[in-house]
């Protein structure tokens, strides 16, 4: 059996010079590194001394990152500022009015009910796959190691650590096997930092190569990536467009509120033909519709609706916002290896050159396989084909990176011979014009993965040690194409979102794998090595060619810069941690479930299910709910412009308000409430497109305004037309008629294109209306009666020149201001 070097956890406790650490005893917070003279126990913590630190509260209790709690969501659905204003004047007109004039109150509570409801199911789903989706650190506690949820660990716990694995907590390094760790996350350095024992590690890097463990120091809240995050955490919601563009609208729709409810409350109360309690009743009914109550709903129940959907899917998203970036994205990155591929591999051939006999080959790929505690997919194929030879012993090893492109160990072998040797991209082991590149070039064009195996003539440690090194066989690996990759390229082709493939891997290969895909310009595979630093001219390369190879992490990293310099909204997926730095810049990160601990922490969304065949379901909902959105935000604003602008005229005018409470509760669920739930609901293919603000007033203050000025100029009409008793009412009647007309008019603009369903939700509000009409105990409760033929056949007919000018200005507008 080959030995590593490095502590034996399965062998006696090892020797040290210093006391040992108490594992019970207080660890310094500030400064994480283990003092001079003493070490940690390679066993670990005992039972009873992580019982003791669980009792004095050291455990890493953070909050998990997926959800609000329950308390947060009822208050965010309960306590907002619309809720109060509505919630007073609900409870005025329960004194003042009859229960029909106070129905919109009961609107609002089912609303919020049904907000409640739906954000506490999407809750349940989101920590449901949180913890399926969790990282499980390997804890090692007297003597034996297993997994545990970050949230067991204690302080002094000895946590081990391989490449790709997140470091979870602060800490003391005291075990390194050649270990580098990235902190380019927490400080902005491009280069991994080496470790050696007694170095501090802060929570929030991970592991890029080699391996080791370290003690906690600092857990919880203390430790440095959760002080990061929780201030993070308050941002969260800032990148949302959607969200922030809401607010707006709701500021200027307060501004538009205060000066036009006090003049109205003011006319009303100086109406003199009017009682106390039924001016109080009208004033209530034109301040209400001024409120877009269901706006703010229907976003929440949109977004929560998406998640439980994409939970289904086996779809964790870690952050609400990445929903709608999913909707915007026009560019996704991919990277070949887990994401086109199956992460597994197969060794097809063995071919020994300059003479080399195979059986010593076989050998050496078995000590090398042996020699890396934590393999990756190549080298485990490896360590599947070829076992380990036990005269072999492993003196020194340099463990497999990203940024090298190879690994290497130095073996003492049986005969007391020793000997260094690297295991890597041929590509970059060999010089330029090497007469072997040519022969691996074919195999890579067939889409096969070729490693070669070289010996080394220098020592390991040497910076130039695969200078000169001696080629003496090549790996051929099959790589296992994911058999759902081509379906899902086809899908974003169709849906005009550019695939990008940026891969570590030699060129050719991954331009045979592009090929066997249809990806279109896989035959135009740039070398990323080749590719300008400068930003400008890489973003023109990037958007003149589709396959990249031998791309380093942090070219990744700049490609998705440069696409972003460009205007692109870029997806980025992958599961190695060669990908991490990516993830965390691009727009969107989305992660396998089976990758690294380190690129599930980065991503806003995690594929559980391991399958590419899910992103397009997880694009398509992203355009569902930001597209239908935007679309029923039009309803909603176009009711408040009419609202306020007939309150405007109505204080100009001096005449008494048009409708009571109870009619814009009607025309509001028939013509915004219930339509608007359906079709934000509905599926929508189209791409979200940015200024949601400006694209959604576009359409309404246009609308609103001829909605507004065709219903007052109705109602004036009517109030020439009618006297005696009964004219009040007939009054409201005509320009309920007239609003309700025109507002049909607008979900019929807003509804296109129409399918079957879309033309059976309009007509059928319609209906309803008509019902109401003609049904005299629903007359009655509405207080709505058409009296005579000319003013209601008058009030259609404005409302039909309505119509038309509405159609007219919705085109004018998309022609004159385009999105």
């Amino acid at each position: 059996m080959t030995q590593r070097a490095g502590i034996d956890t399965d062998g006696p406790e090892p020797e040290h010079e210093g006391p040992v650490i108490d594992a019970g005893a207080e660890l310094d917070p500030v400064h994480p590194v283990t003092p001079p003279g003493t070490a940690v126990r390679a066993t670990g913590l005992t039972s009873a001394e992580v019982a003791e630190h669980v009792a004095r509260g050291e455990i890493n209790d953070v909050p998990v990152r997926s959800s609000r709690s329950t308390a947060d969501i009822v208050r965010g659905n309960v306590f907002t500022r619309f809720n109060a204003i509505i919630g007073v004047l609900w409870v005025i007109m329960l004194f003042v009015a009859p229960i029909q004039d106070s129905l919109f109150g009961f609107v609002i509570v089912a609303n919020t009910g049904i907000g409640i409801i739906q954000e506490l199911r999407a809750k349940k789903t989101l920590d449901s796959l949180a913890v399926i989706g969790e990282a499980k650190p390997t804890v090692r506690r007297d003597g034996v190691a297993a997994e545990i949820s970050t949230s067991e660990i204690v302080l002094g716990d000895l946590i081990e650590i391989g490449p790709g694995d997140k470091i979870v907590v602060d800490g003391a390094c005291v075990e390194a096997e050649s270990l580098e760790i990235d902190e380019s996350l927490l400080t902005g350095e491009a280069d991994p930092v080496v470790k050696k024992p007694g170095d501090a590690v802060m929570s929030g890097s991970f592991v890029v190569a080699g391996g080791g463990a370290f003690s906690a120091t600092r857990v919880g809240r203390e430790a440095y990536a959760a002080q990061l995050a929780e201030e993070a955490s308050r941002f969260t919601l800032v990148h949302s467009e959607l969200r922030s563009g809401i607010s707006t609208i709701l500021k200027y729709v307060t501004w538009l509120m205060i000066p036009t409810s006090i003049g109205l409350i003011i006319s009303q109360l100086l109406a003199e033909d009017e009682d106390f309690k039924q001016s109080i009743a009208y004033t209530v009914g034109g301040i209400v519709p001024m409120i877009p109550e269901g706006l703010v709903l229907l976003t929440s129940v949109a977004f929560a609706i998406g998640v439980i959907r994409l939970g289904r899917k086996q779809c964790l998203v870690q952050e609400l916002p990445a929903i709608e970036g999913l909707a915007r994205v026009d560019t996704v990155c991919l990277d070949k290896t887990g994401t086109l591929t199956e992460g597994g591999m197969d060794v097809t051939e063995l071919r020994p050159l300059n003479g080399t006999d195979e059986a010593y080959v076989r050998k050496v790929l078995g000590a090398l396989g042996e020699s890396d505690p934590r393999p990756n997919a190549s080298l485990q194929a490896i360590i599947d084909s070829y076992p380990d030879s036990e005269e072999w012993r492993c003196t020194e090893s340099l463990p497999f990176s990203s940024a090298r492109k190879y690994s290497g160990a130095t073996f003492s072998e049986g005969d007391g011979e020793s000997s260094t040797w690297l295991l890597g991209a041929p590509d970059v082991l060999l010089p330029a014009g090497d007469p072997e590149l040519a022969e691996i070039d074919q195999l890579n064009s067939q889409g096969l993965r070729v490693l070669l195996l070289a010996r080394a003539a220098g020592e390991l440690d040497d910076e130039q040690v695969a200078e000169g090194a001696r080629a003496t066989a090549l790996v051929v690996l099959e790589q296992r194409l994911r058999p759902d990759a081509a379906d899902t390229l086809h899908y974003f082709e169709e849906q005009d979102v550019a695939a990008k493939v940026i891969s570590g891997d030699n060129a050719v290969s991954v331009s045979a794998v592009a090929g066997k895909l249809d990806l279109p310009g896989a035959e135009n595979t740039v070398d990323a090595r080749t590719l300008p630093t400068d930003p400008e001219q890489m973003a023109q390369a990037l958007e003149d060619n589709s396959v990249f190879g031998r791309v380093t992490p942090q070219q990744k990293r700049d490609m998705v810069g440069a696409l972003q310099s460009r205007g692109h909204t870029v997806a980025m997926t992958g599961d190695g941690v060669n990908d991490v730095l990516a993830l965390k810049d691009a727009d969107i990160g989305v992660s396998m479930g089976s990758g690294s601990e380190a690129t599930r922490a980065v991503a806003q969304i995690v594929l559980l299910n391991n399958s590419f065949a899910t992103l397009p379901s997880v694009v398509a909902e992203g355009r569902r709910v930001i597209g239908n959105i935007t679309r029923v935000a039009t309803l909603f604003l176009v009711k408040t412009v009419y609202s306020v602008l007939i309150a405007a005229l109505v204080v100009c005018t001096q005449v008494d308000y048009l409708f009571l409470p109870r009619h814009l509760t009607l025309l509001s669920t028939l013509t915004i409430g219930v339509p608007a739930f359906f079709l934000a609901l509905a599926p929508n293919k189209e791409r979200a497109k940015p200024h949601f603000v400006r694209r959604v007033m576009r359409y309404a203050i246009p609308g609103g305004a001829i909605a507004a000025f065709a219903t007052f100029g109705t109602y004036l009409l009517a109030r020439h037309h009618y006297e005696g008793p009964g004219a009040r009412e007939a009054e409201t009647s005509a320009a309920t008629l007239c609003l309700f007309l025109v507002a049909i008019w607008v979900l019929a603009i807003i509804a296109r294109p129409y399918t079957w369903w879309r033309i059976g939700l309009v007509a059928t509000m319609g209906l309803g209306f008509m019902l109401v009409l003609v049904v005299p105990w629903l007359q009655d409760f509405f207080a709505l009666q058409l009296v005579g033929t000319t003013l209601p056949w008058a009030a259609v007919g404005i409302a039909a020149v309505a119509a038309a000018a509405i159609e007219f200005a919705f085109r004018w507008v998309d022609r004159k201001f385009p999105a």
